[in-house]
């Protein structure tokens, strides 16, 4: 019971608004501190899973079934990532999300982030180190997830199933988000794509990490909104 005491994260059903929130996700002059907040959480985001890439143990859910997609149609990862993405992003009609800026921005920052960060992170050899480091990725992945969520200037294509999902079922976050990505890997996995351990801790982390930070920041900041 002490231990279910301090998981009250877990239950977090919906994205805050706190002092950096958009009024609305689509608009031509968003306030500055969303855009700031919306640019440093998508860093954070792209530095978290260069951390999960670099440890070596697996990649992240999503990318195994790009894996699997380039396996079984012959797909370069980008243009199946690609796919994938357009495909997310048609599933957001019926469940009546908002695009944003934040939803293009999601996909450039992200991926720059990765490229220029990769490079000059540790590549650890030992298991433990290379938990670690996983476990480090998924963590700040997590808390830039929950930064430029909270912006609401529009979530990227993983992110805006994930709550839309939610709003329709009103499920918790982690538990929804933790259902999507054990669903990608099986079906990646089932597709040819490639599943490490890293992939298995970061599928089943990363929904609790959101969680996390959106309860922290709720808890922090919420009395200033």
């Amino acid at each position: 019971m002490t231990i279910l005491k301090h998981l009250h994260f877990l239950k977090v059903t919906s994205v805050p608004t706190l002092f950096w929130s958009s009024p609305k996700p689509l608009t031509i002059r968003p306030p500055l501190i969303s855009v700031i907040m919306l640019i440093i959480g998508l860093v954070l985001f792209g530095c978290g899973e260069a951390l999960l890439i670099a440890a070596g143990i697996g990649v992240s859910p999503w990318s195994v079934l790009a894996q699997g997609f380039n396996h079984i149609f012959g797909l370069s990862i980008g243009q199946a990532t690609f796919i994938i993405s357009v495909v997310v992003l048609t599933s957001w009609i019926p469940l009546k999300q908002t695009p944003g800026m934040g939803t293009v921005l999601n996909i450039i920052i992200i991926s720059l982030a990765l490229e220029l960060s990769l490079p000059y992170l540790p590549q650890p050899e030992g298991l433990g180190l290379q938990l670690t480091q996983v476990a480090a990725g998924v963590f700040i992945t997590g808390i830039g997830s929950g930064i430029y969520l909270i912006a609401k200037l529009g979530p990227g294509p993983r992110d805006g199933l994930m709550t839309g999902l939610q709003r329709l079922t009103q499920l918790p976050i982690a538990w929804i988000r933790s259902a999507i990505e054990i669903s990608v890997v099986i079906l990646g996995w089932s597709l040819g794509g490639v599943v490490g351990i890293g992939t298995l801790f970061f599928a089943l982390g990363i929904g609790p990490s959101i969680a996390l930070a959106i309860f922290c920041f709720q808890r922090y900041f919420g009395k200033r909104a």
